[in-house]
């Protein structure tokens, strides 16, 4: 990967009724089962989440360099993934500190390749992923949710309704470039 043209927003789908100080504890057991249960070296997101705002470096291999996550099928190789730790689908909401924090992690990543966080993207589908053909051209907004490019309910409801506020929260960040 050369550079991250997009960014795809995740839900981990697990408890909302974490307290923040087990954040670091959660991704470890994500990343277990990334690595022993699907066989994967590393975890799949880039980035972490919580509802308190905290980001974490998911992915090894350095938060400002183009680092392919195995996140979006299709896409990993055009992208970044950021996962909010919570399920976004059932009745969770995301907090107000998480959305300015995906908003902000996504305008700065965005920003180090000149990336505008509030356009679209022209990217060519790797594979075949329920939404799009192998070789589709698919026109994506910069900050998507994981079911733009994959067939999934993730984020979930409630983090999808709030995309188009962390767009526009993303293009007024003092971190866009």
């Amino acid at each position: 990967m050369d550079k991250a043209d997009a960014v795809f927003v995740h839900h981990t789908a697990g408890t909302n009724s974490y307290e923040c100080a087990d954040s670091p504890a959660i991704i470890r057991a994500i990343l277990t089962y990334h690595v022993e249960t699907n066989g994967w070296s590393d975890i799949g997101y880039n980035f972490f989440v919580d509802k308190c705002g905290t980001v974490f470096e998911g992915r090894a291999g350095g938060t400002g360099k183009p680092v392919r996550g195995a996140h979006t099928y299709g896409f990993n190789g055009y992208s970044s993934g950021i996962s909010l730790l919570g399920d976004y689908e059932n009745g969770g909401t995301p907090t107000p500190a998480a959305k300015q924090a995906i908003a902000d992690l996504s305008a700065w990543k965005l920003g180090l390749y000149g990336v505008d966080p509030e356009a679209k993207v022209t990217l060519t589908a790797a594979a075949d992923t329920g939404v799009w053909k192998n070789g589709d051209k698919a026109t994506l907004n910069t900050i998507s949710g994981h079911r733009d490019g994959f067939a999934t309910l993730c984020p979930g409801v409630a983090l999808y309704s709030a995309l188009p506020e962390i767009r526009r929260t993303a293009g007024a960040s003092e971190y866009a470039g």
